[in-house]
């Protein structure tokens, strides 16, 4: 048995072990060091199931007053380690595309560190999901993002991605400011940053309501562009699009969970004070309507497969959204919104990275990402088409798959909560979903090809499509594991009622 902290260490030196290979390594192909990474990861990822829990009752001023090691937060640490080595396969697949926009630099070469800044990625995922206190959750996300700054612009040669990463940084920064400047208003008003004594506070203020509501606006605002929330996501639809597509799906599943996690647990202590609960729920109600009908109606007309996406990400902020507004009552028979919120993360994770997993291959072969760029993939090669059909379906809510249910739960505690607006709102959206999803698999097999010749896929991305295909499957049908897996103890949001 190991300490919990150990995985983040162990994350963390594998970062600096091949950061120091890189820079010494004469071979201009950097394959290797990713082909590292995964196995080492594989290897942590198991090391997880062996760790010890943290001290339940831990000295002052001692570390674990900042850092919480209860099962929930093992949940999210293996959905980082997971998500992390599916990203580094797809980089592998988009080697030379990178390569190639990379000004002086022979094929393969300067690459090494696009392979090894989603390690520092990962170690900020994981800090994240054990963080308990703003200081220490703050430190995480920055981790997080700055890893994020560079990999968004890394392929200097492309104009799209140099204007992505300036974006990314100018509105990151912005947000970041608003999130520091709500945890000083925080901490001003009760003298705390851990979220247990915080929530004490705030319940013993008196006459406080308007600066209490003012520190939170300030939360949401910084982190409303983590994930997404209209009216915080002019950012996403460029980025994404000029983003290399391994870190557009990084981003996509990474920010968000990061970003949801955070929202639930710095939103409990708030929801304690009485006076001002149903200002939150108001709040986060309006933020869901607005970011639901924009994320996807405005995905309706486009005709590029990565811009699609990315509003389909906002949409999905909506519904995510949508189940954090429901917080108000008591649990429904299909269990609390914390397990709902963790169930969707967990199936949006699956079926994005299938998706992204595909277009990275397919983007090789096809020469664009445009939607009819994929016309006729299913005689190109069946394999891919298959696996882009099964993850349209699922982020579009076709029964039995884990987007279906994930839709599902959100819906039930949508109506466990009479949010009847919000039920209006996402059946429309819903819909709409259905519409632009579905255009992609009608190019697939509806459409004749304009060259016809098939597309090879190496053994470790057919591996990893089986295994995404097989987890939507398998947990849309039979859910259980992964809900129990977020029912174990009480999750973020799970009591504040």
């Amino acid at each position: 048995m190991f300490p919990p902290i150990t995985l983040e260490i162990l994350v963390l030196a594998l970062g600096f072990i091949l950061l120091l290979a890189e820079s010494f390594s004469q071979s201009t192909s950097k394959r290797s060091l990713a082909k590292s990474a995964v196995f080492c990861l594989a290897w942590i990822f198991a090391l997880s199931f062996f760790v010890t829990s943290a001290p339940a009752n831990p000295e002052p001023g001692s570390f674990w007053n900042f850092y919480s090691a209860d099962p929930v937060s093992m949940v999210f640490k293996r959905i980082a380690l997971l998500t992390t080595m599916a990203v580094l396969v797809m980089a592998l697949e988009y080697e030379k595309v990178l390569a190639k926009n990379i000004p002086s630099a022979r094929e393969g070469a300067g690459t090494g560190e696009f392979f090894i800044l989603p390690l520092f990625t990962c170690s900020g995922l994981m800090l994240l999901a054990s963080a308990v206190d703003l200081v220490m959750a703050f430190a995480a996300l920055e981790l997080v993002t700055i890893s994020f700054y560079v990999m968004v612009a890394y392929m200097r040669g492309s104009h799209a991605s140099l204007e992505a990463g300036v974006k990314y940084l100018i509105l990151g920064a912005l947000s970041t400011g608003f999130f520091v400047y709500g945890i000083t208003w925080i901490f001003g008003l009760t003298g705390e940053t851990h979220f247990t004594k915080i929530a004490l506070k705030l319940a013993s203020l008196q006459g406080s309501d308007t600066a209490i509501l003012f520190a939170l606006v300030l939360v949401l605002v910084g982190l409303g562009f983590k994930v997404a929330a209209v009216p915080f996501q002019s950012w996403v639809p460029d980025v994404y699009q000029g983003a290399p597509t391994p870190v557009t799906a990084f981003l996509s599943v990474g920010s968000k969970a990061a970003g949801f996690l955070l929202l639930l647990r710095v939103l409990e202590p708030f929801l304690g004070v009485a006076s001002i609960a149903h200002k939150i729920l108001l709040v986060l109600s309006v933020l869901a309507g607005a970011t639901l009908i924009f994320g996807n109606l405005a995905a309706l007309p486009q005709n590029n497969l990565k811009r699609l996406l990315a509003y389909s990400s906002v949409g999905h902020a909506g519904y995510l959204l949508m189940a954090v507004a429901c917080v108000g009552v008591a649990p429904s028979a299909l269990g609390s919104v914390g397990a709902t919120v963790g169930f969707y993360l967990f199936a949006y994770l699956l079926m994005t990275l299938l998706s992204f997993l595909v277009l990275t291959i397919a983007t090789q072969h096809t020469k664009g990402e445009e939607i009819q760029h994929f016309n006729g993939l299913s005689k190109r090669s069946p394999f891919l088409a298959f696996a882009l059909l099964v993850a349209m379906s699922s982020l579009a809510g076709v029964p039995l798959t884990a987007g279906f249910y994930g839709k599902f739960l959100v819906f039930a505690q949508a109506v466990n909560a009479s949010q009847w607006t919000l039920i209006a709102l996402g059946t429309v959206t819903v819909g709409a979903g259905f519409y632009f999803y579905l255009r992609v698999v009608a190019a697939m097999y509806w459409a004749e090809p304009a060259d016809a010749s098939p597309i090879q896929v190496s053994g470790l991305s057919k591996m990893i499509i089986v295994l995404l295909v097989a987890g939507i499957f398998v947990f849309g049908v039979n859910p259980k594991p992964v809900l129990s897996a977020f029912q174990t103890q009480q999750t973020p949001l799970a009591s504040a009622h």
